[in-house]
């Protein structure tokens, strides 16, 4: 993500004697997201990506790090965090909490095929059912209670059309009842950027950092409207049934599930828009940055409020 906190080869080099990686050989800052601050890092023991926690704090990163850890030991292909000498995943670094992951191969891809929203789908209900028996728990920090919260730091910044959106759709969200919906861990960010590829093959997912412990189709939504969403904001058919299909042949969803997923394909949208608000009106300095365009998602939860949602039951997986 963008460097915000500045680390000097020599810096590294002491801190990594605290771990059993190797000599430095490169330091590369990585300029996307705007989170934390993430480096390459190359050694003598492989590649890594270094990351310096912004906002987390040491309280907070054992149920990331550890969700990591344990997706990748029941075999979904996730980054998984090394261990210090001491058995830790995260130590300070320059006043930091600091986490050193392993570096995955592949590549994102910025305009998937159905094939690649299969593949995205299957390993998102991989994700979903390995999450089941992670012990950790996390309140969404960027949920309904963050959203009403964040409002009115972002409300002198947009037109009183946007302004009275925002207001709507958050009051509209707080009707809905997600409490026979499906829940716990989940990645809650599984956008383009945040998965790698080889082929078609799925060879990592990436970016834990906004996990938590929430409903699942939420996080399926999420996915659906960045890995399906076309130039005009609608859903993309096939992308669409590709993903859904490959998700429901692992985790079918239930009727409540059905009936939620308009709802939830809006909160994700909201979500979204809110917080890239946030993080565009309300910047935090760094040397390098890269906030994102709020005006995506502003259109994604129009499209979502006013036209057609197509059904999260795939053909040929319509309960029986």
């Amino acid at each position: 993500m963008s460097v915000f906190t500045t680390v000097t080869p020599d810096e590294l080099r002491v801190w990594l004697r605290g771990y059993d990686v190797g000599e430095l050989i490169d330091l590369q800052g990585i300029s996307a997201g705007i989170e934390n601050t993430n480096y390459f890092v190359t050694t003598s023991g492989g590649r890594w990506v270094l990351t310096l926690f912004e906002k987390l704090t040491a309280a907070e990163l054992p149920f990331y790090l550890g969700l990591m850890a344990h997706l990748a030991r029941l075999g979904v292909p996730s980054a998984s965090p090394v261990t210090d000498r001491g058995g830790r995943h995260f130590s300070s670094l320059n006043g930091k909490p600091a986490a050193l992951v392993a570096r995955l191969e592949g590549r994102d891809v910025a305009d998937p095929s159905p094939v690649q929203c299969a593949a995205v789908g299957a390993v998102l209900a991989r994700l979903h059912l390995a999450g089941q028996s992670y012990e950790g728990r996390m309140d969404n920090p960027r949920g309904p209670a963050w959203w009403t919260a964040a409002l009115p730091e972002i409300l002198p910044f947009v037109s009183a059309a946007d302004a009275a959106l925002l207001r709507d759709e958050i009051a509209w969200q707080a009707t809905v009842d997600r409490s026979a919906l499906p829940r716990g861990a989940i990645h809650a960010d599984l956008f383009r950027d945040n998965v790698l590829f080889e082929g078609d093959r799925v060879a990592g997912v990436i970016d834990f950092y906004f996990a938590c412990t929430d409903t699942l189709l939420y996080d399926l939504a999420i996915t659906a409207n960045d890995w399906c969403v076309c130039d005009d904001s609608r859903l993309d058919p096939s992308r669409l049934q590709a993903l859904l299909q490959a998700y429901a042949a692992i985790r079918p969803l239930g009727a409540a599930e059905q009936a939620a997923w308009p709802a939830m394909l809006r909160a994700g949208a909201l979500r979204f828009w809110v917080s890239r608000l946030y993080d565009f009106h309300r910047p935090r300095p760094g040397a390098l940055t890269h906030a994102k365009d709020p005006a995506h998602f502003r259109r994604i939860l129009l499209q979502r409020r006013e036209g057609a949602i197509p059904s999260p039951v795939p053909a040929g997986l319509e309960p029986g």
